[in-house]
């Protein structure tokens, strides 16, 4: 009898917000729009490696080992853990967050391959022991990706604080969060990390340093307290949204069109272009404008009303 495919593992990886304004590069929160990814054998099937995908993006997506997430599962998998795959296998990835939009997108493929990789090397891998698996991947996810402050709340869920220690090590801290929606709107403008990065300067004066810590410092208080009048105060940055919301079409507009609706704080999520908003009601409200004030200078947008999860990466045996 022909062996039938078997599904070995399901991850389920949601969005994150990073930087949220002062917070640059150290400060993130997941949010409940998700990336779903599942691990089968693929018995007979002729390539070691078969990528299916659906959702955003779905028809740009490599199919082979090119595709991000089949390139990380076999590196970690041969080069770092020193194991061969266990035959053919298929991956079948269903994507709701649109790529280069500032929410975490890249991450959540670089945690699908290390998971994938990981629990492949691991033949104990159980129900008792599968949470694990995000301690595992941590460090290695912020090394490849590049962005801990992506990676650990979409691992972790929530606010996350992450930083490098002196020894190279990833120290990722969770933090109480009282704030529990927002609202993500999205130009159809494609701005590409290493675009974002390009336009900072390479230096910075003191006083924009010591504005940031003070101003991180009372963000992660705002945040863990719920209070949107100091979040207002705090989130205010020096280091990158100077810099970078003027290289995106309309998003200084869409800002203050969100203020004007009554939102209490405003930023860039990640490094853009999609804005981030918080507010304690009238969320419709503050999306339609935040809508109108990209269509404005004419940059079409798209805006969601997302809550924050408390708990990051599911994932399921089988």
């Amino acid at each position: 009898m022909k062996e039938a495919p078997k599904k070995l593992l399901s991850v389920r990886v949601p969005a994150t917000s990073a930087n949220l304004g002062s917070g640059f590069d150290c400060m993130g929160i997941a949010l409940n729009l998700w990336n779903e990814f599942e691990l089968w054998t693929a018995p007979g099937q002729e390539d070691s490696i078969l990528v299916e995908s659906f959702g955003e993006a779905a028809e740009r997506m490599p199919r082979d080992r090119s595709n991000a997430i089949a390139r990380i599962l076999f590196e970690e998998l041969e080069e770092s853990l020193g194991r061969e795959a266990p035959g053919p296998l298929r991956i079948v990835s269903r994507c709701s967050l649109p790529c280069g939009s500032g929410l975490g997108s890249s991450s959540t493929a670089v945690i699908a391959g290390l998971i994938f990789a990981h629990a492949l090397g691991r033949p104990d891998l159980n129900a008792d022991n599968i949470a694990t698996l995000r301690k595992a991947v941590l460090n290695r996810a912020v090394e490849i990706e590049g962005h801990g402050d992506n990676v650990a709340p979409a691992l972790l869920g929530g606010l996350v604080c992450v930083i490098r220690t002196q020894t190279g090590r990833t120290l990722a801290q969770p933090l109480p969060c009282a704030v529990r929606k927002v609202v993500v709107c999205t130009p159809e403008f494609h701005f590409l990390t290493v675009k974002a990065r390009a336009v900072l300067p390479p230096t910075l004066p003191r006083a924009d340093a010591v504005f940031n810590i003070g101003h991180a410092v009372l963000t992660v208080e705002a945040l863990r307290s719920g209070d949107l009048r100091l979040l207002g105060k705090s989130l205010d940055d020096r280091l990158h949204e100077p810099y970078r919301l003027p290289a995106i079409p309309g998003a200084l507009d869409a800002r203050e069109a969100a203020l004007d609706a009554g939102a209490a704080a405003v930023c860039l999520s990640g490094a853009g272009p999609s804005l981030l908003a918080f507010a304690d009601e009238g969320h419709e409200r503050i999306a339609a404008a935040m809508v109108a004030g990209f269509a404005s200078i004419g940059m079409k947008a798209h805006s969601r009303i997302l809550e924050v999860v408390a708990n990051g990466t599911e994932i399921s045996l089988g």
